[in-house]
């Protein structure tokens, strides 16, 4: 299989991402692994996209260290694409992750996604449903019953109204973002910096307003679903949970959140079961569940991680029901063509 990775900027990328270690994973089993960033997207005057991938030298390698720099490096194969010569394409990109004046960059993979669709490439997480994702509100989608309560908006009073109706305390955070950048925990006793919250997160939007859970106080638990079930793999799920540190509301680990084993119980199962139709139905072949309590907090569909670090804990390698995932899914879709739209298959 040729596996094409798009990345928001091939240099910025890191050793301990999971895009590094399933490309590698890929990579040492023979598949042809290729990397492009977002800007080394293409339309090409022929009518079919492209890119200028970056592929590793056909060898084995021990570590994503050594692979990253084969990447990164000089030792880089460098050549251009087209999208009829790729099977799968993998969008590792997080738009909310794009610095300032790259605004550009958030929606390109995924119009480009939907050419590469036209020319028979299974691309994953779909771009049609990745395009209404962009930012939290497409959890919002979801059924009510596993998310805590909400408000989005940008008046104060509102939030503040909202507040007042809690039992308890309150996170807001932008709607647009990730990794726990501009969360904030707002005490029921002391709300007297809401207002100043409030205007500091709307100058990049919407606000999203939800009720504070007090399990949160524990971190959270990261589950990777695939194809709609949580992934397990040798009586394993791949799952973890992250605590935050101390005085820090969010337990992202790029927030400083560290991680350990968790144990996967049936209420989060039953949140997995109660997602699967939509997640089914909008072809999200991997997406990440933060899970507190018996309610969600987020469902991460650009890049989600995790996966590695489930594996180290649970000492069982997580990417081979994951590749074997992906061959099958290369497999129908040369047998069947385009009488299988891309949503199914990327779910079969």
């Amino acid at each position: 299989m040729r596996i094409g990775f798009i990345v928001n900027d091939i240099d910025t990328e890191q050793t301990v991402f999971t895009t590094t270690w399933l490309a590698m994973k890929l990579h040492n089993q023979g598949h042809k692994t290729c990397y492009a960033g977002v800007g080394d997207l293409g339309y090409y005057p022929d009518g079919y996209m492209g890119a200028r991938f970056r592929r590793a030298p056909e060898k084995t390698f021990k570590s994503t260290k050594t692979y990253l720099n084969a990447i990164q490096g000089e030792d880089a194969i460098v050549e251009k694409i087209m999208a009829p010569e790729i099977d799968v394409l993998l969008l590792r990109n997080d738009p909310a992750g794009e610095p300032e004046g790259r605004g550009w960059a958030k929606n390109a993979p995924l119009i480009f996604g939907q050419l590469a669709i036209k020319h028979g490439v299974i691309v994953l997480n779909d771009p049609n449903t990745l395009s209404e994702a962009v930012n939290k509100m497409y959890f919002q989608h979801f059924p009510e019953e596993v998310r805590p309560r909400t408000l989005i908006s940008r008046d104060g009073e509102e939030i503040r109204t909202f507040m007042n109706d809690l039992d308890g305390d309150m996170i807001v955070k932008p709607l647009q973002g990730s990794g726990g950048k501009g969360v904030f925990l707002v005490k029921k006793e002391d709300a007297t910096n809401l207002n100043q919250m409030v205007e500091a997160i709307s100058r990049d939007g919407y606000i999203v307003a939800q009720e504070y859970l007090p399990e949160a106080r524990n971190g959270d638990v990261r589950l990777i679903v695939i194809n709609g079930e949580a992934l397990k793999y040798k009586g394993k799920y791949a799952a973890l949970r992250r605590i935050n540190k101390q005085g820090d509301v969010r337990s992202n680990m790029s927030a400083g959140g560290t991680a350990e084993r968790a144990e996967v119980d049936d209420g989060m199962l039953e949140l997995v079961e109660l997602v699967r139709p939509k997640l089914i139905r909008d072809g999200m072949f991997m997406v990440g569940l933060d899970i507190v309590g018996d309610k969600l907090m987020e469902i991460n569909v650009f890049s989600p991680a995790g996966i590695y670090d489930a594996g180290k804990m649970e000492k069982v390698d997580f990417s081979i029901p994951f590749i074997e995932a992906i061959e099958r899914k290369v497999h129908h879709k040369r047998t069947y063509g385009n009488q299988i739209d891309n949503k199914t298959i990327a779910m079969i």
